[in-house]
């Protein structure tokens, strides 16, 4: 994989007359796994939508190797980066391989003629998921977990050096959560894959990420390597709640410990 930078300079993102994001500088690690966490609404997935040119913003830009993302060819940026939004939709009646082989256009001819590579890579993107069994099946019968999971293929099959994913654990059980996670980090430690993705789990976001970033109202609050960014005093301001961080037995990273109103810190 190439190494490349991807980086936000103050930008402001909304929709309508509706701001979302004013002027903020994100400087993405390259070939590491970032997580952006935060609380509903404040800006995470409107973030990665601007990051991965889907959405255009209203004043700043982003930056790919120091070009605009705006100047790039489609089917050229398609190479480089590629977003898992939240909740996508397939295309009705399609079949599973199908849909995970729609992530080969990037590198497929004007024809869109399938290669010995494409047929391999499709195949390995759902076996790395555990999608195999749902390869014939059509994705609208599938349950909201083996869906995700599709997805997840598809993005793979994409074969990028930037992978943005938003929720990629959504409607995930805590087995299949782990599975994913796991499966991205081989992919960053293995290909060096730059990682962005948004998760609502802290714990899991401390565990699986290199880089956090902690937003609150729109703005990046805090940012940096897990220990840093999870603390008692950090918690509090960017999700409202108290608690205690103590070291997670597994992994040694921050472990968060919420402290509900029924619960007295002891």
């Amino acid at each position: 994989m190439t190494q490349h930078t991807l980086e936000a300079r103050n930008i402001s993102l909304g929709y309508g007359e509706r701001t979302v994001i004013d002027g903020m500088e994100l400087h993405v690690p390259e070939n590491k796994i970032t997580s952006i966490i935060g609380p509903n609404g404040c800006g995470k997935s409107t973030l990665l939508r601007a990051m991965s040119r889907l959405l255009k913003p209203i004043s700043g830009e982003v930056l790919l190797d120091g070009t605009p993302l705006a100047s790039r060819p489609s089917k050229e940026l398609a190479k480089i980066l590629g977003l898992l939004p939240q909740s996508p939709v397939a295309p009705e009646g399609i079949v599973v391989t199908d849909l995970v082989g729609r992530g080969r256009h990037p590198h497929q001819g004007m024809l869109g003629r399938w290669s010995p590579r494409d047929y391999e890579v499709v195949a390995k993107s759902l076996e790395s998921t555990h999608a195999t069994d749902l390869a014939e099946r059509p994705v609208d019968e599938l349950s909201g977990g083996q869906r995700q999971r599709v997805w997840i293929a598809m993005a793979l099959a994409q074969e990028t050096d930037i992978l943005m994913l938003d929720e990629p654990t959504t409607y995930l059980d805590l087995a299949n959560q782990l599975e994913i996670l796991d499966l991205l980090t081989d992919l960053n430690q293995e290909s060096n894959t730059t990682i962005v993705m948004v998760l609502h789990d802290i714990n899991l976001a401390a565990r699986y990420s290199d880089y956090l970033v902690g937003m609150k109202d729109g703005a990046i609050y805090c940012q940096g390597a897990p220990d840093e960014v999870v603390t008692p005093e950090n918690m509090k301001e960017v999700f409202g709640i108290r608690c205690q961080v103590h070291p997670d037995p597994v992994s040694h990273t921050p472990l968060v410990m919420p402290v509900g109103r029924h619960h007295s810190e002891r």
